[in-house]
């Protein structure tokens, strides 16, 4: 089988999508699959290596005079893409397959754009109204990130559910837990110590719910707040002007740290050394943060609803996000109830067990396997 892999969402920082094309890209390139062949394929080229992608070097630096004297008419180039692509499976893991693909295996992570347009920027919206049903046209298979999703999937386009597979995602072992001695010094670093918050890991965006999370937190009994701050971290995200408002006031009083974007090296340590994790999201295709929190021993409040009960696999404590007394006392507990969470991060070391970009790579491939009736080598 000779496979191409779409890669355009590596990019820095990795998001959820750039993390999991990036695991595949990496499990394929570096484990034995046994593929006749292996490309990656990026905004209309080929990509010799994708860890290239993650440089901070500006993508669209300018070329040559003579390069773009010398470069070839776009028909010829379209045409080129698709005689290179032919024979070849091409999966993309970001919904899209480019216009050179005849056919493929397209990973859908969630239909947000469809069921919560409200919450996405318009550039984005109108990216899926011009290419997403052409996608859907040309795919021969569906790969979601929970079986939450598989189902959404199916209802929503009429897809028969033989040709979607659900497969989960994955967490690296850096995620575990870790003596408290050996966070000290890292989490100093930013000026916390272990055990000594709470945290979330979110991009600011409306669906993260992120602004009840603020608003029940606040709630807390002030001795809860001063012994366990929440700290939240994550890329600035969009459509967010009230959110950062009452992102100001937390910290202006004292129980609320946002540190922003915080580097992918620096998140193992920021998670073991937390007292307790919340993501209150109103949807999710995965929910990628959960398991890591629950891979690196710590107690977790995610919602009752879309795949986060799926992932959590009864390791968390459930709420329903927009339901305000639950979420605080429900936070309370998480942090307080020494019994529960000892059976917690138990449950939650062993849910993420389970989970590992190792598995997720060799489920995909088996969809692809499914799809060419060939059994590879692996």
């Amino acid at each position: 089988m000779k496979l191409i892999l779409g890669v355009d969402a590596i990019s820095p920082p990795l998001t959820g999508i750039g993390r999991y094309t990036w695991e595949l890209a990496r499990q394929y390139a570096t484990g034995d699959y046994g593929f006749d062949a292996l490309r990656f394929f990026s905004a209309g080229r080929w990509i010799a290596d994708p860890s290239l992608l993650l440089s901070t070097a500006p993508k669209n630096a300018p070329r040559s005079r003579l390069k773009k004297v010398l470069s070839p008419p776009a028909s010829l180039r379209k045409w080129r893409l698709k005689q290179g692509m032919r024979h070849s499976l091409f999966h993309s893991p970001n919904y899209f397959l480019p216009e050179s693909a005849d056919s493929g295996v397209v990973t859908i992570h969630d239909l947000s754009v469809f069921k919560y347009p409200e919450t996405h920027p318009v550039e984005r919206l109108r990216h899926f109204e011009r290419s997403f049903e052409s996608t859907l046209q040309r795919a021969n298979h569906l790969i979601t990130d929970s079986e939450a999703i598989r189902e959404e999937v199916s209802g929503f386009f009429g897809w028969s559910k033989e040709k979607i597979t659900a497969v989960h995602l994955g967490v690296p072992q850096e995620f575990q837990p870790y003596e408290a001695s050996s966070l000290v010094a890292p989490l100093a670093e930013i000026g916390l110590t272990p055990g000594s918050y709470g945290l979330c890991v979110s991009t600011l965006e409306p669906r993260k719910r992120i602004d009840r999370l603020l608003d029940a937190y606040s709630e807390l009994p002030l001795r809860l707040r001063e012994t366990c701050q929440l700290v939240l971290a994550g890329s600035s995200g969009w459509l967010n002007d009230a959110l950062r408002e009452k992102i100001r006031r937390g910290e202006g009083e004292g129980w609320l740290r946002y540190l922003g974007f915080v580097p992918e090296v620096s998140l193992p340590a920021l998670y073991a050394g937390a007292r307790a994790f919340f993501l209150p999201s109103l949807y999710e295709g995965f929910g990628l943060p959960v398991l890591e929190a629950l891979a690196s021993g710590v107690p977790t409040l995610t919602s009752n609803c879309s795949s986060l009960p799926e992932v959590a696999g009864g390791a968390a404590w459930l709420v329903e996000p927009d339901n305000h007394d639950a979420l605080r006392e429900g936070i309370e507990k998480v942090i307080t109830d020494d019994i529960w969470r000892v059976t917690a991060i138990q449950r939650g070391l062993d849910v993420a067990r389970e989970m590992t970009w190792q598995k997720c790579a060799r489920q995909t491939v088996a969809v692809y396997e499914s799809l060419s009736g060939t059994r590879l080598r692996r």
